[in-house]
């Protein structure tokens, strides 16, 4: 297994010690896409032919396409002139009061009609194992969008999801950090304000719920995979004992949950971002029952019924489940027997998809 990664802390992976295993193997009977390898784990640890296998820590790892493991970071230049094929360095984007770091990519071929990805990075982990582990750098090649990848700096690189300044609208910390390097993008880069996204993967995927909380203004819709509701985690880091809100016993009624995020931009009567919201069943980090509190939560913001209005199984693959919600303001998936690994390979096209990038 090529380890691409440097061994990383992953969000309240002290919680994985009792997880007989992260992910189901293939029902197709072909090579699983997301091989084990790690602790417990007794299915398939090969990837398909056109895959590679980057090993993410000692609990799981993921097939994904081949990236090059050199000359992907660029020297430092001035955001209008991004190098195209490179991953660079963006510095004095605006309000920074962490300052996290941000790494632009512009593909080769950019459309006219410019839209803009912002990836955020699971705990420990950076802009550049971001970059390198997901199918988002190749997607904007073949479609035309921009990249941010941003970077934590705190808490075992874990972003600020629990702070009173992050969870705030202009309140300060990693949240008004991210927002700023979007409005730059915006006013320097030709973006298209309708087409900004955010997409991200545990400590990521919650800090795209604070974002879609505290900036609904910028943002217009998000992915989150592997995440937990605004407002449910009580500390960035793993802690010990295990967050209750990881472990599955933190459930409020959609109303309370709502509330949260209503409160986290006070005056605020806008629309609010349309989100996909991704978990496996047998996450073991962060527990599935997350997966539905978000669920409450954003149905009850975008005023629609957390009763799935449609129900699609295999969608948009084995082995996940897809639930809309409204008018499909709010998207579900849960993947059977998957872990916390996320996104699964190839399933980044569908949120790309949800957005119109």
């Amino acid at each position: 297994m090529n380890a691409l990664f440097a061994r990383l802390t992953v969000f309240l992976a002290i919680a994985v010690s009792t997880a007989s295993s992260l992910f189901a193997t293939s029902t197709t009977g072909q090579t699983s896409t997301t091989p084990g390898g790690g602790l417990s784990f007794n299915g398939p640890t090969d990837c398909e032919a056109s895959l590679s296998c980057f090993k993410v820590n000692d609990y799981y790892s993921q097939c994904q396409q081949s990236l090059p493991e050199s000359g992907t970071v660029a020297a430092l230049s001035p955001a209008a002139t991004i190098p195209a094929g490179a991953l660079t360095k963006i510095t004095g984007f605006g309000t920074n009061p962490t300052n996290i770091g941000m790494y632009g990519y512009r593909p080769t071929t950019v459309k006219s009609d410019l839209g803009l990805l912002v990836a955020l990075h699971y705990c420990g982990g950076t802009a550049q194992a971001y970059y390198s582990s997901t199918q988002f750098k190749t997607l904007a090649d073949q479609r035309g969008f921009m990249i941010l990848y941003g970077q934590a700096v705190n808490d075992s690189n874990c972003w600020d999801i629990t702070s009173k300044a992050t969870k705030t609208h202009n309140g300060g910390s990693d949240s008004q950090g991210i927002a700023s390097a979007a409005q730059y993008a915006i006013a320097n880069w030709g973006i298209n304000p309708n087409k900004v996204f955010v997409v991200g993967s545990s400590s990521g995927a919650m800090m795209v719920n604070v974002i879609a909380a505290t900036y609904p203004d910028i943002f217009k819709g998000g992915a989150i995979f592997a995440g937990s509701a605004f407002g449910c985690l009580v500390s960035n880091a793993p802690r010990n004992p295990p967050d209750p809100c990881a472990s599955g016993q933190k459930t409020q009624t959609a109303q309370a949950w709502g509330d949260l995020v209503r409160g986290a931009y006070p005056g605020y009567n806008g629309t609010y971002p349309k989100l996909q919201i991704w978990h496996g069943t047998s996450d073991p980090v962060l527990n599935y029952v997350n997966f539905g509190e978000e669920v409450k939560q954003w149905t009850n913001v975008h005023k629609v019924s957390s009763v799935a209005t449609t129900t699609l199984t295999n969608s948009p693959k084995q082995p996940w489940t897809k639930t809309s919600y409204g008018a499909g303001e709010v998207e579900g998936y849960s993947g059977s027997g998957l872990g916390h690994g996320l996104p699964d390979s190839g399933t980044e096209a569908n949120a790309l998809d949800f957005f119109g990038l």
